[in-house]
């Protein structure tokens, strides 16, 4: 009998099941097993499932891949995530394609307070390298956790340098993780993995960077981070996949501008012209644009005295007490409905008891 896991593995296996009908299915029985043993006529009653994703799912018995899979799992100490687990990164759960699996090596926390991904061409030039570099030393004091996609250019100058400045860094991967890509950055990776920084991947092993993983690993890439930064990148290409993805699931997109001759910053440019994107000049722009910067913190006891709150106010206003917290993880904690917690919101900003920052972020006043 397949253990839990191995279902898990095996609803990313089943022809015609994508991520936002696993999702589906995932959050109607609440495990993987259940949605394997459940009769056909029971599946294909589920809203968005239907009688051909229904036998889909009951015809499959390819369980010895799956079981395979953990071996490798067990044997590499990665550490399988599905999105019903805890430690899935929370930011993504509100993306409506989000990964069913996550295979993760490192030690890096995918649900850090504060996440910016950094893109950008494979070909940069000393003015992008300087960007990069600016930029995490801005950052080096604001424990924030930098993602790119280990290619050559941006990627790997914005891993190294945050390795440089004691910056967790986790690359998210196309390929499985039986492999490193681009080879010439398999130390790197160990470097990352050896400094608490991590690698990230939603293919099973043994699955090659094909150039159609590009895309689809992207948006982990857009989804998973607060914002996503562009530092140089033509207007074609990965980095405006990854910029437009972010755009679309509601994210901040910063980037920096460049020669209007220069090929590297045409893209950043039209993201900039095109309100796609808030034009950064430095590490510092990022921090006020953010909200990261220190604050003086007001004390709690004197805004209590004046408050009345409804119920729903009262679940947020406790679960703010302590830190900023972004929307993905409000609606998680506070286990009211997402139009609950939007109207609840509104109220407390109208109130002035609660500000909202930008990256879907919400704070106490």
């Amino acid at each position: 009998m397949p253990t839990e896991l191995e279902y898990r593995i095996a609803l990313t296996q089943v022809p015609q099941i994508g991520c936002v009908a696993a999702k589906t299915l995932l959050q109607h029985f609440g495990n993987a097993s259940d949605i394997f043993k459940a009769k056909k006529s029971m599946l294909a009653s589920i809203d968005g499932i239907g009688p051909v994703r229904a036998n889909s799912i009951k015809e499959f018995t390819d369980f010895d891949i799956c079981n395979s899979e953990v071996a490798f799992i067990e044997k590499h100490h990665i550490q399988p995530l599905c999105l019903l687990d805890d430690q899935y990164p929370k930011r993504l759960l509100n993306c409506y394609d989000s990964p069913t699996m996550l295979y993760y090596k490192g030690e890096a926390n995918l649900n850090q307070s504060r996440i910016v991904s950094i893109i950008g061409t494979r070909k940069n030039s000393d003015y992008g390298k300087h960007c990069v570099q600016e930029l995490m030393e801005s950052l080096a004091a604001h424990e924030v956790l930098i993602l790119s996609g280990l290619a050559f250019g941006i990627d790997t100058l914005a891993h190294r340098d945050a390795l440089k400045h004691k910056l967790p860094t986790v690359a998210v991967l196309a390929h499985g993780l039986h492999t490193i890509y681009p080879a010439e950055n398999k130390k790197l990776a160990k470097q990352m993995l050896e400094e608490g920084g991590g690698l990230l991947t939603e293919f099973m092993s043994g699955t090659d960077p094909d150039k159609h993983n590009f895309p689809t690993r992207n948006r982990i890439v857009a989804g998973m981070a607060d914002a996503t930064i562009v530092v140089e990148t033509d207007v074609k290409g990965g980095s405006m996949i990854t910029a437009e993805l972010a755009n679309n699931y509601n994210r901040d997109v910063l980037a920096y501008p460049g020669k209007t001759t220069d090929s590297r910053s045409r893209g950043c440019n039209h993201l900039i012209k095109t309100n796609k994107a808030a034009l950064i000049t430095s590490g510092q722009d990022v921090l006020e644009m953010m909200n990261w910067l220190p604050t003086e913190k007001k004390a709690p006891a004197q805004r209590s005295l004046f408050i009345e709150l409804s119920a729903d106010e009262r679940v947020l206003y406790d679960l703010l007490q302590t830190s900023p917290l972004h929307i993905d993880e409000i609606n998680l904690r506070s286990q009211l409905s997402a139009s609950a917690v939007a109207t609840a919101l509104l109220t407390l900003e109208l109130q002035g008891v609660v500000a909202s920052l930008p990256g879907k972020m919400y704070k106490l006043l």
